[in-house]
């Protein structure tokens, strides 16, 4: 078995996406939580760019002691010098230092001829290894890079002491077969890259940095650069938690290869990350995503429910997800409604939970998600129902500050549709007087109380109406996504009760 090193750059790549700034207390938060990820090596930042950001590398390295932490530097004596500087205190430390050997670098950023470049390469690598030993060597813009140059730079690097030679692809140019062929040909055609690891940074402007990463594992490197939550530059950087989880669950097509991360982190990592630069995880993002783990389809969820692997290739609780969802909207199926509500403690034959799946369907188409709280609801409002007198069929309002409100509504009574119209002095007051011209009661409301049942602008809310009729006091609940939806039904079941 081969360990793959997880080189994580999330505090340098990762920052420099914009609007990602941390300051140095944040990124020695996210170090902590990295080492306890178990990356092994930390790239804490960009030494020379910023005062800030040489602090924040010095206070990594100062607190740091599992992970190798790294400082990036220009081939320049000054960025090494820097970065030197900040490491002093690290228990493992790493001068990572890149220099661009593409053509469309080198005419339109150096403007400087191939030679040139290859005696930067020669220099800096040496001056990099005589203040560190464990020096890395990055030529930006690899995979767009002439190979014949590509090769005697790798060369010239590994000869002044370089130990990883990091492959990156700087724009997410590249695709799997390509970073494939260049990853075998550096190791066919450069004499002495058996001295050093091999390392692969892609970026994910085509959506291939995962894909690319991996593609590098099976034709020889054994780094990989990645980032939490794919954060980085333009669209981001390989995701630290997707190529992770795809070495661990592809065992078939990486069986040869392990990394020490502690996967059961990556949950709480990819959320810390998030929180500190502001940046909100896709609800469908790959591992840490809200959706990872939820099944909304009803033909899903009737699977999940038989065995969990029919629709999910990786255990929640493997990533620090406690466990799957079965997302209740209106996609689900019965099967999962009725595991639902036994969970809440109704005891409902399959008749009762024939009845509810129709309410159930009905609230779904509109409202997004379906809370605990709206099932229960829904059972209340079926038990509720048994003793039905009345039964509201509709309701119309017409309602605002230059208008009188109205009412409409058409209810239900001895298998009779009964309609009446009114005005009140709200949409409320207009509502129940409209029933009272059908029932004929006249009850007194004494009460009126409106909550919402659960959260989202697209809540349910409940309706309780205390009214007196025949020198009783009666309680009526009601609810629905319609507010004056719900005030009817509750006026109606207060009506039911007391007939």
């Amino acid at each position: 078995m081969e360990q793959i090193i997880i080189f994580d750059t999330t505090l340098r790549d990762g920052e420099q996406a914009p609007g990602a700034s941390l300051t140095s207390e944040q990124k020695l938060e996210i170090a902590y939580q990295l080492e306890n990820l178990g990356v092994d090596v930390i790239e804490a930042g960009f030494p020379i760019a910023s005062p800030d950001d040489f602090r924040a590398v010095s206070l990594v390295s100062e607190n740091i002691r599992k992970s190798i932490v790294c400082g990036l530097a220009r081939c320049l004596k000054s960025d090494i010098e820097a970065a030197y500087n900040s490491l002093k205190k690290a228990k493992q430390s790493r001068i990572h230092i890149f220099l661009a050997t593409s053509k469309i670098h080198l005419k339109y950023k150096f403007k400087k001829a191939q030679d040139e470049i290859l005696e930067l390469a020669r220099s800096a690598t040496k001056l990099a290894r005589n203040y560190c030993s464990d020096i890395e060597f990055s030529p930006e813009d690899a995979t767009r890079s002439e190979r014949d140059f590509l090769f005697k730079v790798i060369e010239a690097a590994i000869k002044e002491g370089a130990r990883t030679i990091n492959i990156p692809d700087t724009v997410g140019y590249s695709y799997p077969q390509e970073v494939y062929s260049l990853i075998s040909d550096i190791i066919n055609n450069v004499p002495n890259i058996n001295k050093a690891i091999i390392a692969i940074h892609c970026h994910d402007d085509l959506g291939l940095a995962t894909a690319n990463s991996l593609s590098a594992v099976l034709s020889g490197a054994r780094q990989i650069h990645c980032t939490i939550n794919g954060i980085g530059e333009r669209a981001g950087n390989a995701s630290l938690e997707e190529v992770v989880m795809a070495l661990k669950v592809r065992k078939d097509a990486f069986s040869n290869f392990f990394t020490k991360i502690n996967t059961q982190e990556i949950y709480r990592t990819s959320h810390l990350v998030s929180t500190l630069t502001g940046f909100v995880v896709p609800p469908n993002k790959a591992i840490v995503g809200e959706n990872a783990f939820r099944h909304e389809s009803g033909i899903h969820q009737d699977a999940i429910i038989k065995k969990r692997i029919t629709y999910e290739i990786m255990n929640p609780r493997d990533v620090g997800v406690s466990k799957s969802q079965l997302v209740l909207g209106k996609h689900s199926g019965r099967h999962a409604l009725a595991r639902r509500l036994k969970t809440l403690g109704f005891k409902l034959d399959e008749k009762k939970v024939k009845v509810i799946f129709k309410r159930f369907k009905d609230l779904a188409d509109k409202k997004k998600d379906i809370f605990d709280d709206d099932l229960i609801a829904l059972v209340e409002q079926e038990r509720g129902d048994k003793k039905k007198v009345y039964e509201l069929m509709a309701i119309k309002n017409i309602t605002g500050t230059d208008v009188i409100p109205q009412a409409t509504v058409k209810i239900k009574y001895k298998g009779k549709i009964f309609t009446a119209k009114s005005s009140g002095d709200g949409p409320v007051d207009a509502t129940c007087k409209a029933i009272d011209k059908i029932t004929h009661l006249k009850p007194k409301l004494l009460s009126y109380k409106l909550e919402a049942i659960t959260r989202g602008k697209d809540a349910q809310g409940m309706v309780r109406v205390e009214i007196t009729l025949k020198g009783k006091n009666i309680i009526g609940r009601g609810s629905s996504t319609d507010i004056l939806e719900a005030s009817a039904k509750a006026y109606l079941d207060a009506l039911n009760r007391a007939v």
